[in-house]
């Protein structure tokens, strides 16, 4: 064997080393980043389940739960929030009825004031009711007292001044009036009502 053959065969024999010997570097290296890329994930899936954790804490303690695994304190969470909901349910309906109370029994605010010929009436309410107005109107007829001059609002809610006046007044004290205007305005209400 010559020199050239010798060399030749050490050529071709070293030749696929040399050419596998940067894959080499580039194989490791892309083994650290496979490496790195799985302790990032452990680590990112750690934190996950730390703040997970803590979650679960926050909630157990919120609802006083003493369960100690995941699915029991979510459960125990569950029937608490369906507590809550209950006990709004409770205090809307509490609200409404005490607010209908309040709206059925408060009756609208009458004053009467007798002037030289007649009498001087207020009537104001939070609330109107149909047919109002021609009731109280049909209790001044019934009292014999003509209007002379009024100012009514009925849309939502009522207001109505007005002054009376008739030869029958003398006979009359403003109790009477608004005792009749009471009853007019009890009357109308009651029976407007859906019940």
């Amino acid at each position: 064997m010559t020199v050239d053959a010798i060399s030749r065969w050490i050529i071709r024999a070293l030749l696929p080393l040399f050419k596998q010997s940067p894959a080499l570097p580039n194989s490791s290296a892309r083994a650290r980043e496979r490496e790195r890329e799985r302790e990032r994930v452990m680590v990112s899936r750690e934190h996950k389940r730390a703040a997970f954790h803590e979650k679960l804490q926050l909630l157990r303690s919120i609802t006083h739960s003493h369960a100690l695994n995941k699915t029991s304190i979510i459960m125990d969470a569950s029937k608490y929030i369906e507590e809550l909901k209950k006990k709004v349910d409770k205090l809307n309906r509490e609200i409404a009825c005490t607010q209908n109370r309040i709206d059925d029994n408060t009756l609208p605010m009458v004053t009467v004031e007798a002037l030289q010929k007649g009498f001087l009436i207020n009537i104001s309410s939070g609330k109107s009711y149909p047919g109002l107005l021609v009731s109280i109107l049909e209790a001044f007829e019934k009292l014999g007292l003509s209007v002379v001059q009024a100012k009514a609002t009925c849309t939502d809610t009522f207001r109505l001044e007005a002054v009376g006046g008739d030869i029958q007044v003398a006979r009359m004290d403003a109790q009477m009036v608004k005792q009749a205007v009471l009853q007019a305005i009890k009357t109308s209400t009651k029976s407007s009502d859906p019940e």
